[in-house]
């Protein structure tokens, strides 16, 4: 079993204490966006992912730290064992899209520097981050029901599983092209 991702309300108290301007949820997609485009992993990765050098790096042990590593620690996972940071079942369901719309839209940004331009996608890689850009777009709608919480569940297994291919696209694949020369 991979590591866990540090409590949403410890990301929260972290990103409120910095003064980041996103929410914890959007960080952490911005976090996996600049790990799955191929971006180092580094302690100075918040000032890389939100491309702001004045900010600090993260302490050895701080949350910040701890959603670094964990995240890193769930790519690699050969179990597929990546979770989101999202709000749980308890948080209403406009509150988890937003959060999960958010997170799209800091994956799609960070995946973008830490990528460039031109990404060695495979086509579904391509439909995966088209499908992302999508997402990154919505907003929430203030009601659902049971379809829209179904709808909600389908699209967190998406994001997640898109994620992870970007990942393999990005990240793994030039690794594994490396150690084959």
């Amino acid at each position: 079993m991979s590591a866990s991702l540090p409590a949403l309300p410890e990301i929260v108290a972290a990103c409120q204490a910095l003064r980041l301007g996103v929410s914890a949820s959007e960080l952490h997609g911005g976090l996996c966006g600049w790990l799955c485009g191929g971006g180092e992993d580094s302690p100075q990765w918040l000032r890389r992912v939100l491309v702001d050098d004045d900010l600090p790096m993260p302490a050895e042990g701080d949350p910040l730290d701890g959603l670094r590593r964990a995240s890193l620690a769930q790519l690699e996972d050969r179990d597929f064992g990546f979770a989101l940071l999202l709000p749980g079942a308890e948080a209403s369901l406009e509150a988890r899209s937003a959060a999960l719309f958010d997170w799209c839209r800091g994956f799609v940004g960070a995946f973008g520097l830490a990528a460039g331009a031109a990404p060695p996608l495979s086509e579904e890689g391509n439909e995966a981050l088209a499908d992302l850009v999508q997402l990154a777009r919505a907003t929430a709608e203030p009601d659902g029901d049971e379809e829209d919480e179904a709808a909600y569940a389908e699209i967190e297994e998406f994001v997640r599983v898109a994620a992870l291919l970007l990942h393999g696209d990005c990240a793994l694949a030039p690794r594994h092209r490396r150690s084959l020369n």
